[in-house]
This record gives C-alpha cells, structure tokens and sequence, in this order.
C-alpha cells in the first residue's frame, strides 16, 4: 500500500511534466514563427517606405533630376511619347493616348 502512495503521485508528475514540456514547446515553436513574420513584415515596411519616401515624391524626383542631370532632361507631352513592343519577330511600335476623363 506504501508503494503505492508512492507510485502514484511519481506516475502524475511525470505526466505533468510530459504536457508541460509538450505545450511550452508548441508555444516556442509558434513565438518563433510570430518573430520571423514580424521580421519578414518589417523588411517590406521599410522597403516600401523608402519607395513612398524616396522614389515617389514628386519634389524629390525634381531634386534628383536637378541635382544629377542639371539640363539634360526636358518635358515631353505624352502624346508625343511611342510604345515599343517586340512581338516574335516584329518591332510594334504605338502612340500613347492620353484620355481625358
């Protein structure tokens, strides 16, 4: 009987601690995931703002343009500007349109 009360709680413990390992595992596991996501999230944040701040804005492209090419550029009206396609092989080449809305 002594054995008993012995091997029994021994018995619960060692269940115990199998769940307790098992369920801190799959949380590290899902914490790991959850970090690399945020991870992947934060490079294409900081990406698409230095696109957004950099590439986009109108003042800053007129800057780089007066900055590096001075002179070189000029405005062309786009119904003045071509398309060019290499279909097989053909050159197609087409008028942009401007629609007005």
């Amino acid at each position: 009987m002594k054995k008993l009360f012995f091997f029994v709680p021994i018995i619960f413990l060692i269940f115990a601690t199998t769940i307790t390992k098992n369920s801190t595992k799959k949380l590290d596991e899902e914490i790991f995931q959850l970090r690399e996501n945020i991870r992947i999230l934060e490079d294409r944040y900081e990406l698409t703002l230095l696109d957004y701040s950099i590439l986009t804005s109108p003042k800053k492209l007129m800057e780089y343009q007066q900055f590096f090419f001075e002179d070189q550029l000029i405005q062309k009206k786009i119904e003045n500007l071509s398309k060019i396609q290499f279909l097989d092989d053909k050159l197609e080449i087409n008028k942009m349109v401007k629609i007005d809305e």
